[in-house]
């Protein structure tokens, strides 16, 4: 039996590529989204045609042969996907009005209990059992939390923070629901965020009707408030429709490089990434959207990367004592786990994390 030889490391020009990738298109797919919830009442509508142009340029992306993996459409694979879909649409929908209600350089604030509650739904549903320094580096991220937002100092939406931490609470079950659904595709996250962003779609078109949005979507489509524009003014619809197309493409980019993170990165090297797209955001915000940075929520948001980053090293060490002394405790599983949190996107494509 020939002796196996293992993958030749990625190179430092290729990291620094994904890297600078997965930054310039995380912030930007924010920033844009941002910038057309700011104008819409059609939240729902908005995240539809996100996912409705990811799932096309996935079909021409195949249809040209550019993927790893060929494009399928099983029944089978949609029926043992219906947690997955679920969670991802509610989730997905969360955080949209989170981003709404919240400013762009709170977004990060008000979904920072993620990896709290993550490590919460793992040990109440997989009885991982977390270590003293895991829950140390929860502590940390949760104070970080509460100091955005009783300590901020500036008015913040309560109705974006609760919608913060629902979502939160949802990214973290699905985080768990991930294993299981790869394991339908047979481990392809291509072919996993392929279905999630087709089946995703289609759920969401009852839910914007029984939540309300159809006369904002008739509103919309029929361009109603162009007569009330000041000259130069880009009209509600024109912004929607520039707003969908680079979020759509933008969410498409972002599948394509969560995998290549995956495969060439390391955790620890992502979550350093993740940190400094998180304070590039805050300032963005602050540049485009005149969001006001104050002590409060700057030592709120370097108090939860502190966390974050503390997190990934410990689980890093971890996971090699783990695998110094042969143990097989859930390794490949708290590697998905980490990218779905970290990476934001994980196997859904629009979210923005």
């Amino acid at each position: 039996m020939p002796p196996q030889t293992s993958p030749k490391p990625a190179s430092r020009t290729q990291v620094i590529g994904v890297v600078v990738f997965y930054l310039v298109a995380a912030l930007a797919m924010v920033m844009a989204n941002k910038w057309v919830l700011n104008a819409t009442d059609a939240p729902l509508f908005f995240l539809f045609t996100q996912l409705v142009i990811a799932v096309i340029l996935f079909g021409i992306s195949d249809a040209m042969r550019v993927l790893p993996d060929r494009l399928t459409f099983d029944i089978n694979i949609c029926k043992g996907l219906v947690p997955m879909v679920g969670l991802n649409v509610i989730g997905l929908s969360f955080s949209n009005y989170t981003l709404k209600y919240v400013d762009a350089s709170f977004y990060q604030v008000a979904r920072g209990l993620v990896l709290p509650f993550t490590v919460l739904t793992s040990f109440a549903v997989l009885h991982v059992r977390p270590s003293l320094r895991i829950l140390f580096a929860c502590a940390i991220v949760t104070l970080g939390f509460f100091i955005g937002v009783f300590l901020d100092g500036t008015e913040v939406s309560l109705i974006g923070i609760f919608f913060g931490v629902v979502s939160s609470a949802i990214t973290a079950t699905h985080s768990v629901v991930i294993k299981q659904s790869l394991n339908v595709v047979n481990g392809s996250a291509l072919l996993l965020s392929w279905y999630t962003n087709l089946l995703s779609a289609v759920v969401l078109i009852p839910v914007i009707v029984f939540a309300g949005e159809a006369p904002a979507v008739t509103s919309l489509l029929a361009n109603a408030d162009a007569l009330l524009l000041e000259p130069g003014e880009m009209s509600a619809l024109r912004k929607f429709v520039w707003g969908s197309a680079i979020t759509g493409a933008l969410g498409f980019m972002m599948s394509i490089a969560s995998l290549l993170s995956i495969k060439v990165t390391s955790p620890i090297t992502h979550m350093i990434s993740s940190a400094v797209r998180g304070v590039a955001a805050s300032l963005l915000g602050m540049w485009l959207f005149k969001d006001v940075i104050t002590t409060g929520r700057a030592s709120s948001i370097a108090t939860i990367l502190l966390g974050s980053i503390y997190y990934t090293w410990v689980k890093h060490v971890e996971s090699q004592q783990s695998q110094g002394s042969g143990s097989s405790n859930g390794g490949s599983y708290e590697r998905v786990k980490t990218e779905d949190i970290e990476a934001g996107r994980k196997s859904s494509s629009t979210k923005p994390e």
